[in-house]
């Protein structure tokens, strides 16, 4: 497990964009945390880490949204209004995940029987100021191992 903790919001995009810089295609981030713990605000660094020029925003209402203007396809998902595994089926959940692209899902949590089984785990909290974030990344497989090895090195 890598721990990072920042202590502003310009610090959680620059994590972000940091890890977006070392994706490559198939790769899955499950994200949880509380409403507000710094989630889209990572997806943000991630899409510029890609080099997207498009203006990233939480999906709670699209529960996917697409950017594919940078080196690969983002496809950000946002899991909080869906209610049942099943309704995963309905947005193509899997034909995204481990696909062409990076698959980065907000509110894994709810489902993570859904999850593939190879992921980064990213759990977001609040540390002892008001700005503070403590970023938890846990991964689950090899590939996983090594991308929070090299995101050690780099922040």
């Amino acid at each position: 497990m890598l721990t990072i903790t920042t202590h502003e919001p310009a610090a959680t995009f620059a994590v972000g964009r940091t890890l977006g810089g070392l994706l490559a295609a198939g790769d899955v981030l499950c994200l949880a945390g509380d409403l507000g713990a710094g989630k889209t605000l990572l997806v943000q660094g991630i899409a510029a880490g890609l080099g997207a020029a498009d203006d990233v925003t939480s999906p709670t209402f699209t529960i996917l949204q697409i950017y594919d203007t940078g080196r690969l396809p983002l496809y950000h998902f946002d899991l909080y209004r869906l209610d049942r595994p099943e309704e995963l089926d309905g947005i193509g959940f899997a034909d995204y995940a481990g696909g062409d692209g990076v698959a980065v899902v907000e509110w894994a949590d709810k489902f993570p029987a859904a999850m593939p089984e190879e992921h980064l785990r990213i759990e977001f909290t609040a540390g002892a100021g008001e700005a503070d974030r403590v970023i938890g990344l846990t991964p689950a497989g090899e590939r996983y191992r090594r991308l929070c090895e090299e995101l050690r090195e780099k922040c």
